[in-house]
Formats: C-alpha cells, sequence, structure tokens
C-alpha cells in the first residue's frame, strides 16, 4: 500500500504543469483578440511535461506491471491513472509542433479530435480513480469488515472499466463539437467549436464538469472527512494521550490527498469556467487576455 502512495503524485504532476491543449476558441471575442504569449509558452510547457512526464509515466507503469505483483484494488486504480496520463503525454508533440508553428495544425481533423479527446479523458479519467481510490480507504477505515468483503481486486477491475466508459461515453460529444478551420493559408485546432454551436459547447462543457468534476470532488471530501472524524474520535476515545503514529499517517495522507486534488483540478476548472463565460458574454480583449493568460499558465 505504502508504495503506491509514494508513487501518486508521479502520475498527476502533469496537470500541474501542462496548461489546457488547443488555445484557439472560435467564439467572437476571441477572433479579434491575438494572444502572442501562447507561441512561446506553450511550445515550452508541453515539451517539459512531455520530456519529464513520459520516462516517469513510463517507469512508474513498468515498476507496476514487473515489481509490484500481484495487484491489489489500489494499485489497480493507480495502474490505470498512470496509464491516462501516459496516452495523454503521448499526444503532447503534435501540440508542441502546432504552437511553436504559430497554430498551425497539419495533422488532419482526426488527430485534431483525438488531442482533445486525449486531454479530457485523462483530466476525468485521473479524478474518477482519485474517487475510487479515496472510497476504497474510507471502506477500509470506516467499515472494515465490509470492506473485507467489497473491496476486493476484481471489483476493482470491473469498476475501472467502468470508469473507463463512462468517460468515453460522456466525451463523444467532445470529439463532435472539437473542429479546424482554415485561417490564410494556415490550419487552426479548435478546443471549442465552431462559432454558431459555441453556447451549445458551453452548456455541455458545464454539464461535463459537474458530473465528472463536482460530484467526484464532493464525493472525496465527504469519505476524508468521515476518514479523520473517525480516526479523531477512536483517538479520542483511547485512554493514550498520543495518537497512534499510523493514524498521524492517515490524517496527514488525508490532508495531502485533498491538497493535490484542489492544486490539480480546483483552479483549471475555475478559470476555465472564467475563461468561458468571459467569451460567452462577450467580454472585452484585455479581459480575455488577463484570464487566457492566467488559464495557460
Amino acid at each position: 500500500m505504502a508504495t503506491p502512495v509514494r508513487m501518486f503524485p508521479i502520475s498527476l504532476w502533469t496537470l500541474m504543469l501542462a496548461p489546457w491543449p488547443g488555445g484557439n476558441t472560435t467564439a467572437a471575442p476571441e477572433a479579434k483578440c491575438v494572444f502572442n504569449e501562447e507561441f512561446i509558452l506553450l511550445p515550452i510547457s508541453y515539451g517539459t511535461v512531455f520530456v519529464v512526464g513520459l520516462p516517469f509515466n513510463s517507469w512508474a507503469l513498468w515498476m507496476f506491471t514487473s515489481r509490484m505483483r500481484p495487484w491489489n484494488a489500489t494499485t489497480t486504480y493507480m495502474v490505470n491513472l498512470a496509464l491516462s496520463d501516459t496516452l495523454y503525454v503521448l499526444s503532447l508533440p503534435t501540440l508542441v509542433y502546432y504552437y511553436a508553428t504559430c497554430n498551425n495544425w497539419p495533422f488532419g481533423m482526426g488527430l485534431c479530435k483525438m488531442v482533445q479527446f486525449l486531454f479530457y479523458a485523462y483530466l476525468y479519467s485521473s479524478i474518477l480513480f482519485l474517487t475510487c481510490v479515496s472510497m476504497h480507504r474510507y471502506m477500509g477505515i470506516c467499515h472494515p469488515i465490509h470492506s473485507l468483503k467489497w473491496v476486493k481486486t476484481k471489483h476493482a477491475h470491473i469498476i475501472c472499466i467502468a470508469a473507463w466508459l463512462m468517460v468515453t461515453i460522456y466525451l463523444i460529444p467532445n470529439l463532435i463539437f472539437t473542429t479546424t478551420s482554415c485561417k490564410g493559408n494556415i490550419i487552426l485546432c479548435h478546443n471549442t467549436t465552431k462559432p454558431e454551436e459555441f453556447d451549445h459547447y458551453v452548456h455541455y462543457s458545464s454539464s461535463i464538469m459537474a458530473l465528472l468534476f463536482g460530484v467526484p470532488f464532493l464525493v472525496i471530501a465527504l469519505c476524508y472527512c468521515l476518514m479523520a472524524k473517525r480516526l479523531c474520535k477512536s483517538s479520542f476515545s483511547s485512554p493514550s494521550l498520543w495518537m497512534p503514529s499510523y493514524k498521524r499517517c492517515s490524517i496527514k495522507m488525508i490532508i495531502v490527498v485533498l491538497d493535490i486534488f484542489a492544486i490539480c483540478f480546483v483552479p483549471f476548472h475555475i478559470i476555465r469556467t472564467l475563461y468561458y463565460t468571459s467569451q460567452y458574454f462577450q467580454a472585452d480583449c484585455w479581459i480575455i487576455n488577463i484570464i487566457n493568460f492566467t488559464y495557460k499558465i
């Protein structure tokens, strides 16, 4: 159990470093705004994530597959987490080229759709797998007897398959929305959709955020609050004045996981909401520029 926990930040670090792929939306305000900083900032960011992320995630997968057999339930979730990260990292070279050539996408519409799909698949599958890990720990701490029956590796495999299917089904509309367009001699790979469908995309994106981020976030917060309450309650009822070391470690891990989730996922969704809102209501260019710059760093 300890080894997967130590490897946990490795499989999430890409989201903390990488901005959202695709810098050109097709909303009306941004069509008039030019963000030249992305041609320097984004190739460096994506290139750094790829160079560091690929060996780290490859090493994590190698450790899981060759040194940590047989897998328990937690390891199964962590393997899927590392796998989703690896798939995303493999798509980054195309984005490095795209921004290094000032938003020129020569790879076709199919690959444009796939790159956007991989990012969101990575994002939301990571959230779901973290939710699974949190619920697994909750069962072990708050319901240890029931966990012996329900928290098994075969159940983890089924849950992981269900999570991948859920993410794939929910992201099918994103494949339809994502498109390319010509602007002079260059081809743009849009991260939202055509101007006439932007309103629909905002509604769809908001629904996905509520289902695949909002609900898991509440579940994770509830699980760890109940775990912390259980650990503290059992310690206060103990005749000893000192909390056992394993309970202190568990509480520290609860704090670390909540902090990582807050750092990795909460700011992204808040800024993305501001980003879409500013375009939806056609805010001034300088406002969009500030939000856009914050969004991508």
